[in-house]
């Protein structure tokens, strides 16, 4: 073996060497580092797992309407719901995925409606942006009564119920949330009332001799209604402050769609999805105020029933 053979042969060991000894010396510190009993276990952990408490912003309003966060019960209330929206990691998530979903739908029809953007979260915290189905019977992102909806202009029926179709009950919504703004005089006011109902406030409002919402003593859930909202509003609008980090791919994209007026029965709503390209679970997806199998329609109303475009179930945009 020459000399040139022989350096390169002890280079190589050396180096196997010291590879194997970093090895060692890493294994060795990472079981020094296990805890050998509960006081070693509770530091490790400790010391390894932070959480932190908020700090509250400066100041917030709510449609314009300034937050009187010089109170301390008004701190309060806000703080804890925003730790409550921060530390439930999963369902903050799903609020902003869905945001990025149905706000773009929502927000013009409160644009052309001459409502406050900000009421988008009252549908947020209502549903999660979901059709949901309260214990009381309370339906779809806006959570319209059965009984209530047809004042709004909802229909509800066997075969169609609109309180699931989110640009009708968003524009019932609207409709609901001016008559109260003009009768209380404020958006903080209009949504308590839209949370506990007309009857309920004005008895809170007449025995306590106060129109103000930040002064009045209400049940919990609406005494929490408007902090709920301003949690959500905070951490959509800037999920870094408060640990979310989220990607344009992480985000639910809008349903790319194309709209069909129907004006004549459907006899076989599968039937009609085929042929229009698609499929019963595709057209339910998109149109859940649909009911039935079927849409007898003996009125002859103009329905928009959605149907997906090609490009419906790609990733993205290109």
């Amino acid at each position: 073996m020459n000399s040139a053979a022989r350096i390169i042969l002890k280079s190589g060991a050396w180096i196997t060497l010291l590879l194997f000894g970093a090895v060692t010396l890493h294994l060795l510190s990472f079981s020094s580092a296990e805890p050998r009993t509960d006081d070693d276990h509770r530091r490790l952990f400790n010391d390894n797992y932070k959480i932190f408490s908020l700090t509250l912003p400066d100041n917030i309003d709510f449609c314009g309407e300034n937050i009187p966060l010089q109170l301390l019960d008004v701190r309060e209330r806000l703080d804890r719901e925003l730790l409550v929206n921060t530390y439930w990691q999963s369902n903050s998530l799903l609020s902003h995925k869905r945001a990025a979903r149905w706000f773009p739908v929502i927000e013009p029809i409160l644009a052309r409606e001459g409502v406050p953007d900000d009421l988008k979260y009252l549908a947020l915290i209502e549903s999660g942006l979901t059709n949901a189905v309260s214990p009381m019977g309370a339906t779809g992102f806006w959570q319209f009564m059965k009984e209530t909806a047809p004042k709004y202009g909802l229909e509800v029926s066997a075969e169609v119920d609109e309180r699931y179709n989110v640009v009708k009950s968003t524009e019932a919504a609207c409709k609901y949330l001016k008559e109260a703004h003009t009768q209380y005089g404020s958006w903080s006011m209009a949504v308590a009332s839209y949370n506990l109902g007309g009857g309920g406030l004005n008895k809170q409002v007449e025995r306590q001799k106060t129109q103000d919402y930040f002064a009045l003593l209400l049940p919990e859930e609406t005494s929490r209604y408007i902090f709920r909202i301003l949690a959500a509003k905070e951490i959509i609008r800037d999920p870094a402050r408060y640990g979310f980090h989220l990607r344009p791919q992480d985000l639910y994209a809008p349903y790319r769609t194309r709209a069909l007026e129907v004006t004549g029965p459907i006899e076989d709503l599968a039937d009609f999805a085929i042929r229009q390209g698609t499929n019963y679970k595709t057209l339910k997806l998109l149109n859940p105020w649909l009911r039935d199998v079927k849409l007898t329609n003996a009125k002859g109303k103009t329905y928009e029933i959605l149907l997906p475009t090609e490009a419906f179930d790609t990733a993205k945009e290109e």
